[in-house]
């Protein structure tokens, strides 16, 4: 393998300055990701501040046991009971068979930079992925995407859930999954690795009750020998953990709503967009309703004095909801605003991994956190990776392709170029000559027709309409034909998109791992992990 340091452009112009640490943009963050003096900082600020550690370490031993377990996970709960002990945490909701692949970049992100800053502040710094289990939008997880002969294939997961559930609450039908996983696997092509991958994904589902466990099973399979811990921020038995800290949300929930809408005024005056939307009185946590079964965001009625769902489903006083909190903190969850709050006050946080829309939505928090009385980590973008195979690399260099190019803009427009490069132009001038003369000439007899048959106006449109489409009917034809005689070469256009920049956007965002473990091995992820990669907002390009 070889890996190659790319600066790509971020469409979000706040994550290309923060990538450059722009002056500034600091101003919206407690620390600087590049600057080594504001890790040792943070092991001050943590130091000052009382955790829960072994509670903490309790509850991931637990909820682990059920996954893949190594030597190495093991050491890593010891290491959180430490008192000097540090975590270096990120999080993504839970995708069937893992989601995009920007998740598994997350995992490696999170691992890398807690071995490094562990070896560089000379204390316990262990690895730990948030996952969103209590998040409820089905759709955005309920599908991958596998190659088709020009652009990626939607192959979506067929079991229906018609409620709002939590993903952490969706059931997996275990028989369904399978089959459909062997589906998946048999539309990337047999090859050696087939077989233990398959082995793998089906153990995968007989350990799993929910797409949850299924997501963190083989997660864990894949990373286990890392010491990666695994969090499901939708598991009941952590929200028991977080009692205290949805009372002080709840007690100081108007103060962190103002700070927050002051910090966005601070960004919005910077000349950025906001990321964070913000209702009127938002209480920035939600309330599990099950008589609908769905999560519920809380307002508050200033007037009334209470907290109210939609369509004031629910109500509560200020003390039934602190009751909520104290007896059944299970009913309660986060936000965006309120999440990375607890999961600050929940772990000795020494680093945040976050993806582009992350990091510009923290920025909007800093005045929140102080609110708390507390600072915001260290946020360290993740690292951005893409995958360039033997045989895509070659159609990039016979169609002398800029690489850079075709990753900030993919190939459709130089595959556009090829294609009228070696079009017949006589023929698309005769064409366009015609439909002009069929126009002009339908006008003059539309001026005619208006004088004496009105009547004749809408057939003498659908004629002239149908003349045209026959026309264009074709002008396609023939488009058809010059691909279909140049087939190779726009196959070579169609698979660079399809793997660099797949329907418009980066590898990562749609590309599923499974495609890379069925065609490289199981070790393929081991020995990208090899590879010498730093936090410098460079986009990592690995030729395999």
């Amino acid at each position: 393998m070889e890996m190659l340091n790319l600066s790509l452009q971020s469409g979000n112009s706040f994550v290309t300055n923060y990538l450059s640490q722009t002056k500034g943009i600091m101003d919206f963050f407690h620390y600087s990701f590049s600057d080594d003096a504001s890790y040792k900082e943070r092991v001050k600020e943590l130091q000052s501040r009382q955790f829960m550690r072994n509670e903490v370490a309790d509850y991931i031993e637990k909820y682990m046991e059920k996954f893949s377990q190594s030597k190495s996970v093991q050491e890593s709960i010891s290491k959180l009971r430490k008192k000097d002990s540090a975590v270096v945490i990120g999080g993504q909701q839970a995708g069937m068979l893992t989601g995009p692949l920007y998740s598994i970049h997350k995992v490696i992100s999170i691992i890398l930079l807690a071995e490094q800053k562990e070896k560089e502040l000379g204390i316990p710094v262990v690895p730990v992925f948030w996952v969103a289990g209590e998040d409820h939008d089905y759709l955005e997880i309920n599908h991958i995407y596998t190659p088709g002969k020009e652009k990626m294939k939607k192959t979506v997961y067929p079991e229906k859930v018609l409620e709002k559930k939590m993903a952490s609450d969706i059931l997996l039908d275990k028989k369904i999954c399978k089959s459909w996983i062997e589906e998946v696997v048999e539309s990337f092509g047999e090859t050696e690795y087939s077989k233990p991958l398959l082995q793998l994904l089906k153990e995968a589902v007989d350990k799993s009750d929910t797409v949850v466990d299924l997501f963190s099973y083989l997660t864990m399979s894949l990373f286990q020998e890392y010491g990666l811990l695994l969090v499901d921020s939708g598991d009941k038995n952590i929200r028991l953990l977080e009692k205290e800290i949805f009372l002080q949300q709840i007690n100081l929930f108007q103060g962190i709503a103002a700070s927050v809408k002051e910090q966005q005024h601070i960004v919005e005056n910077s000349g950025y967009s906001l990321v964070i939307e913000m209702s009127e009185n938002p209480v920035n946590l939600f309330y599990y309703d099950e008589t609908i079964q769905e999560r519920v965001l809380l307002q508050y009625d200033a007037k009334e004095q209470l907290f109210i769902g939609k369509n004031s489903s629910i109500q509560f006083t200020v003390s039934q909801l602190k009751e909520i909190a104290s007896e059944f903190p299970n009913k309660l969850s986060n936000n965006v605003v309120t999440r990375p709050m607890t999961q600050d006050l929940l772990f000795p946080t020494l680093a945040f991994i976050g993806g582009p829309g992350e990091i510009a939505y923290w920025a909007e928090l800093k005045k929140a956190f102080e609110h708390l009385g507390i600072k915001m980590p260290p946020i360290v973008p993740r690292l951005n990776l893409t995958f360039l195979e033997r045989g895509v690399e070659a159609d990039i260099k016979e169609l002398n392709l800029d690489l850079l190019d075709v990753l900030t803009h993919g190939t459709s427009e130089k595959c556009s170029e090829f294609l009228q490069s070696v079009s017949n132009e006589k023929v698309e001038c005769l064409v366009k000559d015609i439909k002009e003369y069929i126009q002009q000439n339908y006008r003059k007899l539309e001026e005619e027709i208006s004088k004496e048959e009105k009547g004749l106006l809408p057939l003498l449109a659908k004629n002239e309409s149908f003349l045209i489409s026959q026309l264009e009917f074709f002008e396609g034809k023939v488009e058809s034909s010059v691909k279909i005689k140049h087939e190779v070469i726009v196959n070579k256009f169609n698979r660079i998109e399809r793997n660099l920049k797949p329907e418009g956007s980066l590898q990562e965002r749609i590309w599923n791992i499974t495609y890379f473990l069925n065609k490289y091995g199981l070790d393929f992820l081991d020995n990208i992990m090899e590879l010498p990669m730093e936090f410098d907002g460079k986009h990592k390009l690995i030729k395999l």
